[in-house]
């Protein structure tokens, strides 16, 4: 398995095509702003972009703020000079996302909970999830979607699936991982044995995982903490800047 520095180098330098800055700004001084032109780089994240994007990130430091031309002027004139919570809380950010990372130093297997049977659903078969139907969470049914779910571990009792965790490869070394359990089955420990059944997985292939959540989202979080994740970085969820921008907004 890889190390935890490992891990780090390889998010950091997504995050930085991503974002089209470097390693450095998002280790810069704590609460230092660094603000850049939004790029698509060569192997960026195929994440949907509308014309005009904003996106903040900040991995417990400095904060990097990467958005097209009218975007990041008014981010610097709303952002410069303020401080960590007031930049997170200003009007246009709409909401926060948590990504969480694998503890490489801690984590380890969780018992399966008793009375379920487990499937692990790989590449090839994972084509057929888009027939169980109710996990919104963990399988992507959009064959349009710029992803697809490539690994699931499924939870059964009685031949019924109850519980999926999905995980959909987004680059070339990252994977992004979603639960769901239905309703009735919650409380017995699936989410958390899901998760950290498929997170070792994709360690296995040499690859990492992250798992994201709404800020707001208490029990999911507490599903990760459970899983041996810990926070790795923190960006927004959604952002409005109607009444800001010269154009109206798209």
């Amino acid at each position: 398995m890889m190390t935890q520095k490992e891990m780090l180098h390889i998010v950091q330098s997504q995050l930085a095509i991503d974002l089209n800055c470097t390693i450095d700004d998002l280790n810069g001084e704590n609460d230092s702003i660094i603000f850049v032109e939004a790029k698509e780089n060569p192997g960026c994240r195929p994440f949907r972009r509308n014309e005009r994007y904003f996106e903040i990130v900040s991995m417990g430091k400095s904060i990097v703020v990467s958005a097209t031309p009218e975007r990041l002027l008014i981010a610097k004139a709303q952002m410069q000079g303020k401080d960590r919570d007031t930049v997170f809380s200003l009007p246009f950010i709409r909401g926060l996302y948590l990504h969480y990372l694998p503890d490489l130093k801690r984590i380890k297997p969780v018992l399966p909970p008793e009375n379920f049977s487990f499937v692990l659903i790989e590449q090839d078969e994972a084509i057929n999830l888009l027939d169980v139907t109710g996990f919104n969470n963990a399988i992507i049914y959009d064959t349009d979607h710029p992803w697809q779910t490539n690994l699931a571990v499924l939870a059964k009792k009685g031949g019924k699936i109850v519980g999926v965790a999905g995980a959909s490869k987004t680059c070339a070394k990252l994977w992004q991982i979603g639960i769901d359990v239905l309703p009735e089955y919650r409380n017995f420990g699936l989410a958390s044995y899901l998760v950290n059944t498929l997170t070792f997985k994709i360690l296995e292939l040499g690859d990492v995982p992250s798992y994201d959540v709404i800020a707001s989202n208490l029990a999911s979080q507490k599903v990760a903490q459970r899983s041996g994740y810990f926070p790795g970085w923190v960006s927004d969820w959604k952002c409005d800047f109607k009444g800001l921008e010269t154009l109206p907004s798209n």
